[in-house]
């Protein structure tokens, strides 16, 4: 049996922030189809969908957006397109989002930067973790429902991901292995593509990265064009957080600075570019206290760690900021009226049933 990482060797970075399901497509990726013979007229009506949707400024749902991937598989009957597409994207084509991500210092900066600002134009979440010599990369779409993600699709953002890292740093970087919940498909060629181990059929999608390459210094890297673009993104960001509400702001601060340390409402009030007594006004007209909102935050955090078998009550002690477990443990018990272990044994039980 695989020993497992102790508290501190697991890490977990929220990094997108919470995305809304208003998916952007630029027009770049209806110039790269039209490139290999797919015209947006075909490939809308192979989804079913509006040809409106084709250029302006017109955002669809993670259900059309996924729509769009099938029909591209459909007309294309290649499972290598997804990757290879990234393969191919030329600099110049890239959106100001993935050219700061280009630019950024080094790769664990590159990669946050890109999962915070596709946020801007995408509706999925992304979520770091290192455990160990590792740092796992995995999606998520809150929005997408029952409908699963499309192989091409979730290809593309690995492989652009990966791209990212041999672009950045001028070297063939290649990742540990890949994951992938499906099962094989014949001549994909991911293994020959990403240079590492592909295991299928398994219990999640995730590109698993070395944690030293990770920390590996971008040859691309530009702080002048940073210093234009990064203001930008987080105004247009600070925006769309606006339209959340203060108290969805401050949790998703605290998601990110919880593992292993205590914020505090000084650290919140830095991390959103306001004042102490402003936060704590602004949370008290929304009726409720910090304490709350940080008790709030460790339960919703508590839930979705002790959801995942991989992960310990230990481990999630530490991931709530708790520095002694019986402390989480008595928390838990005050929220959910039971241990963490008779939490997870019974929803487990319910999601057998489901």
């Amino acid at each position: 049996m695989q020993k497992r990482p102790k508290p501190s060797q697991v890490q977990y970075f929220e990094v997108s922030g919470q995305a809304q399901d208003r998916v952007k497509i630029p027009k770049v990726f209806w110039a790269r189809m039209q490139s290999v013979g797919l015209n947006p007229g075909m490939i809308l009506r192979q989804s079913n969908l509006p040809i409106t949707i084709y250029g302006g400024d017109l955002r669809i749902t993670t259900v059309q957006f996924f729509a769009i991937w099938e029909a591209v598989r459909a007309l294309t009957n290649d499972p290598t397109f997804g990757w290879k597409d990234m393969s191919r994207l030329s600099t110049d084509q890239y959106p100001p989002t993935i050219l700061a991500a280009l630019h950024a210092r080094d790769y664990r900066d590159c990669i946050e930067k890109f999962a915070r600002y596709k946020k801007l134009c995408g509706a999925q979440e992304f979520r770091l973790t290192r455990k160990g010599d590792e740092v796992l990369v995995e999606i998520s779409w809150p929005f997408a429902g029952d409908e699963p993600v499309p192989t091409l699709l979730l290809d593309a953002i690995f492989a652009l991901i990966t791209e990212l890292g041999r672009r950045g740093t001028k070297s063939k970087l290649d990742p540990k292995r890949l994951e992938l919940q499906r099962p094989r498909e014949p001549k994909d060629e991911l293994q020959e593509y990403f240079g590492c181990p592909v295991k299928y059929r398994a219990a999640r999608d995730v590109l698993v990265l070395r944690a030293v390459d990770f920390e590996r210094p971008f040859v691309t890297h530009n702080e002048e064009l940073l210093e234009m673009l990064t203001p930008q993104f987080e105004q247009a960001l600070s925006v769309g957080r606006g339209e959340q509400g203060i108290l969805a702001q401050g949790k998703w601060v605290l998601k990110r600075l919880l593992p292993g340390s205590q914020p505090d409402l000084s650290m919140v009030a830095k991390e959103l570019g306001m004042g102490e007594r402003t936060l704590q006004r602004r949370i008290t007209e929304a009726g409720t206290t910090f304490r709350q909102l940080l008790s709030e935050t460790r339960h919703e955090l508590a839930r979705q760690y002790l959801a995942d078998p991989l992960i310990e009550p230990t481990d999630a002690a530490f991931l709530v900021g708790f520095e002694d477990p019986n402390s989480f443990y008595r928390a838990f018990r005050s929220w959910e009226g039971k241990t963490p272990a008779e939490w997870r044994a019974s929803n487990h039980s319910q999601s057998k049933r489901n």
